[in-house]
């Protein structure tokens, strides 16, 4: 008994000692992505065209796609998110697709632990939901399938998949917006500092919204921190939307001094193509 349990011992290590590391013809890549307060984290497999006809052919219409190569590609959110208009909760999904010539359906799947498409295994009940995309001819050819990040805002973006010449558009919207008032209320309810100001600020000044608002949190700022180029820029930029021309000249006035004496070139430029845009707006207006 001894003997046939070192002996199976031995297969073992033989066949471990076997294995060879080689390059993988579809490598693996992981991305990450924060959108506003949300972290989307994909995990997937890039295979190569090398001269082959992709779409329709390599990856056949009507059949399920794994969207990569390999195991399942993994999509991690940490926030809830609408994914072209379908709430998805915070977790874990395997994507797949299912291309056609004119229309592909794109599904997010609970089942993240079969390998590749899962082929029979893959169970259409335990998708959590489905959703038509409409694929695009890109005029520039991408010869590794590759899942990438576009148009980010602070409660959106899109995914894009891009392989060949095909591209998929994917909305992501992330609900950014109770979650910075919220995080607005709790930091400035905790002796916030002249920063915390200034960033619930400029997060307001950069959604386009609470003009009033923002300009209260900077002047509190200004009030705490002293003279800063940041502050003046912002506070610039927030009386130029209500229209206050003239006082918006004032402050990316200072701000552009302020930039200046700290080497900060870029927002010296910043505020001088500023200046001469809200003068001519002035100009026109015959202020």
């Amino acid at each position: 008994m001894k003997l046939l349990l070192w002996i199976g011992l031995m297969l073992m290590l033989t066949c471990a000692y076997a294995q060879l590391r080689h390059p993988k013809a579809s490598p693996a890549q992981e991305i990450r992505q924060e959108i506003g307060l949300c972290s989307i984290g994909v995990s997937y497999s890039r295979p190569a065209v090398r001269g082959r006809e992709i779409f329709g052919e390599l990856v056949p219409y009507g059949r399920i796609w794994r969207v990569g190569a390999n195991e399942s590609t993994k999509i991690r959110l940490s926030c809830p998110v609408l994914v072209a208009g379908n709430p998805v909760p915070a977790g874990t999904y395997a994507l797949y697709a299912f291309p056609e010539e004119t229309a592909w359906e794109v599904a997010f799947h609970r089942d993240t632990t079969h390998w590749g498409d899962g082929r029979d295994a893959y169970n259409p009940a335990e998708d959590l939901f489905r959703f038509e995309v409409y694929p695009e001819v890109a005029s520039e050819g991408k010869e590794n399938f590759e899942i990438s990040f576009d148009s980010i805002r602070h409660d959106g973006a899109q995914m894009v998949w891009h392989w060949d010449h095909t591209r998929i558009r994917i909305p992501i919207a992330v609900d950014t917006r109770s979650a910075m008032e919220a995080e607005i209320q709790r930091a400035l309810s905790r002796d916030p500092t002249a920063q915390t100001y200034y960033e619930a600020a400029r997060y307001l000044q950069e959604s386009g919204r609470d003009t009033d608002r923002a300009l209260d949190y900077v002047d509190r700022a200004l009030e705490l921190g002293g003279d800063t180029y940041y502050f003046h820029r912002v506070r610039s930029l927030l009386l130029a939307r209500k229209g206050a021309l003239k006082e918006a000249i004032r402050a990316a006035t200072r701000s552009m001094e302020l930039a200046r004496a700290e080497g900060k070139d870029e927002f010296v430029r910043i505020s001088k193509r500023n200046i001469e845009l809200w003068k001519n707006q002035l100009a026109s207006e015959g202020g």
